[in-house]
């Protein structure tokens, strides 16, 4: 996805660039429909070269018109070709009528079976539903995805995977698998996060030819940021740098039983590059962090005057690593809270933010979607039908900046669009990972970095040590595993 656009955009936003392309280019809807098709079947013949059996399956709308000009354009190349319309042909309408009576008039056949052409098929074209679906899937829809997926073959969806949520990214009921989802004019924001990083495979765009002043009459609604965006936040130390010009946090958590999340979080910390880093934890905890990681300063801390020494010499506080609920956890969060020094809030501080919501500007908030749903007073399944939204509700009831983790992290600042990370695989869903982010975001913020810089790069660092991490596997990846993938990321970032 390197070559892709930064900028997402949401469908509302696509049908007007869609509209406007015509006006702007002189073609009329049908000539887009072309342009798409031809880009469509190119990229199946580049991906799958030496393919012969081609099944397209199509809907009733535009997308299953994009669909049968591929299919026209396979017919005449001397392809193997096979079409199953999910809808009566007679309800094409517009440009997909066109499209209709085009493959008809190059003798193209139907079939009405789709587990013979299944069967057959080498490749598979899905152009069943486009990005107007809003609906649940279901009938014979709902079956031909089924048995599309079932059937194992690589699949092209053609602008978003059929039963995906073009702005939210869930699957309406189901959705294709895909294995390249080729975007037409603009890239979609329901995409890049949650479900959708199951569902679209590769993703490929194909501009049609629209003009980009045609894209630039509209602010895009989010922002794609990966490896290659890190580059110029972390710039070269000075030859006279000392520790005290890297930055002091201070890790507070580690309640009995769980001191190696904090100890984790300021390895991190350390490791990304701040030059001073203390753990208050537990007074019994002290010689496990110690021997641990011998560089990292380490408290025992029981009393308020204890955990206030230490915020006070500070420059960022990360609490909430293996902070727990207990009134020592409370004491340690209401210490942080008190002070007007910026906090990286995670773990169980945000459940106890929960439990008494306040806002503030000079914190980054860092939830999963258990803690998204408390801090929402949601379900879990409400944060995962919009991340968008639920991003977009915790930046605005809690302000500064809120972190909404999980595959595709969306990261919300209030003002600018929000940011999607790119970065990041399966492997990293296993414990500690939370405190290790809670760690590189805290030392990119003592470093110098803006609250918002220090979540979007500290959150792609993150996920790219974690697919440095994962050339060994991704079953099995600890969260220790991406300590020394960090120090080389932050490292190689300018």
């Amino acid at each position: 996805m390197a070559n892709l656009p930064r900028e997402l955009y949401t469908a509302a936003q696509v049908r007007q660039f869609d509209q406007r392309a015509i006006e702007v280019m002189g073609v009329d809807s049908y000539g887009l429909m072309l342009r798409a098709g031809q880009a469509a079947f190119s990229s199946l013949r580049n991906r799958w070269p030496f393919a012969q059996r081609v099944l397209i399956v199509c809907g009733a709308g535009n997308n299953g018109g994009d669909g049968l000009v591929v299919a026209r354009l396979a017919h005449d190349s001397g392809l193997d070709v096979s079409v199953v319309l999910l809808a009566d042909a007679n309800k094409f309408t517009g440009a997909a009528a066109n499209a209709w009576r085009d493959y008809r008039a190059a003798s193209g056949v139907v079939s009405d079976n789709l587990a013979g052409a299944l069967a057959q098929a080498e490749v598979v074209v899905d152009a069943i539903f486009g990005i107007g679906l809003d609906r649940p899937v279901k009938d014979n829809e709902y079956a031909a995805i089924k048995s599309v997926n079932d059937s194992r073959r690589p699949i092209l969806a053609l602008d978003i995977p059929s039963g995906l949520h073009a702005d939210r990214g869930v699957a309406l009921g189901i959705a294709v698998n895909a294995t390249l989802t080729l975007s037409f004019i603009a890239l979609k924001q329901g995409l890049f996060t949650g479900q959708a990083r199951h569902h679209c495979g590769e993703v490929r765009l194909a501009d049609l030819g629209v003009p980009a002043q045609v894209l630039a009459e509209t602010q895009a609604t989010a922002l794609r940021f990966g490896v290659a965006d890190i580059r110029g936040h972390l710039a070269p130390r000075s030859r006279v740098a000392h520790k005290g010009d890297n930055g002091f946090v201070a890790v507070l958590g580690g309640d009995e039983g769980m001191a190696g999340a904090a100890c984790l979080a300021g390895m991190a910390a350390a490791r990304a590059g701040a030059g001073w880093v203390c753990v208050a934890t537990q007074p019994a905890h002290v010689a496990v962090v110690v021997a641990q990681q011998p560089e990292l300063l380490c408290r025992g801390v029981t009393q308020r005057s204890d955990v206030q020494a230490i915020v006070a010499r500070a420059d960022v506080i990360a609490v909430g690593p293996g902070l727990g609920k207990s009134a020592w956890s409370q004491l340690l969060w209401n210490c942080a809270y008190d002070t007007a020094t910026p906090l990286i809030v995670d773990a169980d501080a945000l459940n106890l933010l929960a439990v008494d919501p306040a806002r503030r500007d000079n914190w980054i908030l860092t939830p999963h979607p258990g803690e998204a749903a408390r801090l929402l007073q949601c379900d879990v399944a409400s944060i995962e039908q919009d991340r968008y939204a639920a991003v977009t509700a915790l930046q605005q009831r809690y302000g500064g900046v809120c972190v909404l983790k999980g595959a595709g992290t969306l990261i919300a600042n209030g003002r600018d669009p929000i940011v999607v990370i790119e970065t990041g695989n399966p492997g990293m869903a296993s414990g500690g990972m939370g405190d290790v982010l809670t760690g590189v975001i805290a030392a990119l913020l003592a470093q110098g970095l803006s609250l918002s810089a220090a979540a979007n790069v500290g959150a792609a660092l993150h996920g790219a040590a974690g697919d440095a991490a994962a050339v060994d596997g991704e079953r099995g990846m600890l969260a220790s595993d991406l300590l020394p993938k960090i120090r080389r990321l932050v490292n190689a970032a300018p």
